[in-house]
């Protein structure tokens, strides 16, 4: 009884292990322990007899003094846990490294995979190059002779990358590359050096006359250095196919209206088996277009967006697309006639969505937003989703867009007072926390009282006021450019000031003065709301405290001595941002 194959697990596994765990934690979530666990089990039961055969025909041997004794088909028991150590380790690294991805916008139909992409064609080929792996290793085994172990290695893990191939080609090749290649290469290299230790310290063997010699560096038998390379691939290609049909049951709920928090193996091929051309290509291209605009207008919440899941996550970045939508129709509008004239479609837009009606209504309202809408508007407008929506937070929000077209009339300056700027941040931001609340407990599954909601759904539009005051706080002078000042004009008076001269000179140390006058006001709002975070279901509690503490963190900034300007607003380095949203999630 020997401890050396022990000890490669306790200096070289476990090791990263703990810390991948470590890391992840503030993350997990129950999918993404199935998604491991479901990983495990699947590396287990096809690996077990396949090594078992090679032990049995002593391909590859354990010297009795390297190993502890117990064995499972003969593989000893620190082998089975290098099954379940890779299989973890590796999964955790995908899963890290995926967090962020939002999935849908991935998935190809019809339209998309006739667009000249040429995925058809990459799919063939990968499937062509696969066969060839696999009828490489059937001659090399029908040879008997040295590289017996190489032809076993390709027969054995070909058809299941094949079989992972097929189904998920889409995301295995329009993936960005952290998803794919580097959560296969890191492992790979790491556990190619582990190998070269234990080969040549004698932990386990491999007999010369099956092997065909070739080394990738000394020390390390080519054959090893396959291995883990395709155990890697089948570990990601595996969690990949399984984001592949997650997906597609979260995407498309005509397809699938109700999905299980943890679906089974039996709706998870279900999915996968669903042809493209059932895709709604339309819906991808909204879901496509709502995040490029969440990323490039909001960096804090697209991080935040990122810790949500499934289809919470989903409505969450139409609501975001929405929001942005409407008000980039009015900023940009050409004139105060334009502008106006957005509202009023935006308000008839909401009416028809509201009204009680069928098919008829729908149709009515497709017809509505193609022949009213400008085409970046259009998928927005038509995948927001009011059916479980309130209407008034929605037509508050346009209110508050209204509240914007005074500035230049006979009401230049409208933000007279706090109380109209606390009405104003209502609107146009308590309003959103309201409706993000409402898909919170629409997607959840715990169990809410209607009076506890109430409670949460008003603090929540207390929060989005102390954001919108974070925001006020930091566009001061973008805002000033615009000839808008929302600071309100009594303040302005008390310091000696008017709206005309934060617009001359927006840097001014009373200007600066009433910046640090409203952030303290958002901050006494934000202390006295977000008690009401921890009352929100398990699921979406650490995910919104990342929506809430990524945009306060722009007003600590702020209040930093010094703090530097970009493009005329302070930002938060991304690095700072992402300890903000990792400190959030630990928070108890």
């Amino acid at each position: 009884m020997g401890y050396e194959y022990a000890l490669v697990h306790l200096h070289y596994t476990i090791p990263p292990a703990v810390a991948l765990t470590f890391c992840y934690y503030p993350f997990s979530t129950s999918l993404g322990l199935y998604k491991i666990l479901f990983l495990i089990a699947i590396a287990v039961f096809s690996t077990t007899p396949w090594d078992s055969y090679l032990i049995h025909t002593r391909i590859w041997t354990y010297p009795p003094n390297a190993i502890i004794g117990p064995t499972l088909f003969r593989i000893p028991a620190e082998e089975v846990f290098f099954f379940v150590i890779q299989t973890y380790n590796t999964s955790l690294l995908y899963l890290l490294l995926s967090k962020p991805t939002f999935h849908p916008i991935y998935l190809r139909g019809q339209k998309l995979l006739n667009d000249g992409r040429g995925l058809r064609h990459w799919r063939w080929l990968g499937i062509l190059v696969i066969l060839g792996g696999i009828f490489a290793g059937v001659g090399l085994i029908l040879k008997m002779g040295e590289g017996l172990y190489m032809g076993l290695i390709l027969v054995w893990a070909g058809p299941f990358i094949l079989l992972l191939w097929s189904l998920a080609y889409q995301l295995i090749m329009e993936l960005p590359l952290s998803n794919t290649v580097i959560p296969i290469a890191l492992p790979t290299a790491y556990l190619w050096l582990v190998d070269t230790l234990a080969l040549k310290r004698g932990t386990w063997v491999i007999e010369s006359g099956t092997k065909l010699g070739w080394h990738l560096w000394d020390g390390l038998e080519i054959e090893e250095a396959v291995f883990f390379l395709v155990t890697n691939v089948l570990i990601v290609f595996g969690l990949i196919a399984f984001d592949n049909a997650y997906t597609i049951l979260q995407t498309f709920p005509t397809l699938f209206p109700t999905v299980p928090l943890l679906p089974s193996p039996k709706l998870l091929v279900r999915a996968l088996l669903v042809p493209a051309s059932t895709y709604d290509d339309y819906r991808i291209e909204g879901l496509q277009e709502a995040l490029a605009r969440l990323r490039a207008k909001s960096r804090s919440f697209y991080l935040a967006s990122g810790m949500f899941q499934a289809r919470l996550r989903i409505d969450l970045v139409l609501l975001y697309s929405f929001c942005r939508v409407a008000d980039d129709l009015v900023d940009d509008a050409g004139s105060v006639e334009e502008a106006r004239h957005w509202i009023i479609k935006l308000n008839q837009y909401l009416d028809i969505s509201y009204e009680k009606g069928s098919e008829t209504n729908h149709n009515t309202l497709d017809q509505f937003i193609a022949s009213t809408f400008p085409p970046f508007a259009q998928a927005t407008l038509a995948f927001l989703p009011t059916a479980y929506l309130s209407p008034q937070p929605l037509y508050d929000l346009l209110k508050g867009f209204e509240t914007d077209l005074l500035f230049g009339s006979s009401n230049p300056y409208p933000i007279s007072d706090q109380p109209t700027l606390q009405l104003y941040g209502a609107r146009v931001a308590g309003t959103v926390a309201e409706a993000c609340l409402e898909l919170v407990f629409h997607h959840t599954r715990a169990f809410v009282a209607e009076n506890q909601r109430k409670r949460i759904a008003q603090a929540g539009g207390h929060m989005g006021i102390a954001l919108q005051y974070v925001n006020i706080a930091r566009d001061i002078s973008v805002d000033a450019s615009n000839g808008r000042v929302y600071l309100p004009t009594d303040w302005l008076k008390e310091e000696g000031l008017t709206p005309e001269g934060i617009i001359k000179d927006p840097t001014s140390s009373k200007a600066e003065f009433l910046r640090q006058r409203l952030l303290d006001s958002a901050m006494e709002i934000y202390h006295k709301a977000k008690g009401a975070i921890e009352e929100l279901p398990l699921e979406a509690r650490g995910p919104m405290r990342v929506a809430v503490e990524s945009y306060v963190e722009i007003g600590r900034v702020l209040r930093e001595p010094g703090y530097k300007l970009k493009a005329g607003r302070a930002t938060v380095p991304k690095l700072r941002r992402l300890t903000v949203a990792w400190k959030a999630l630990n928070q108890k």
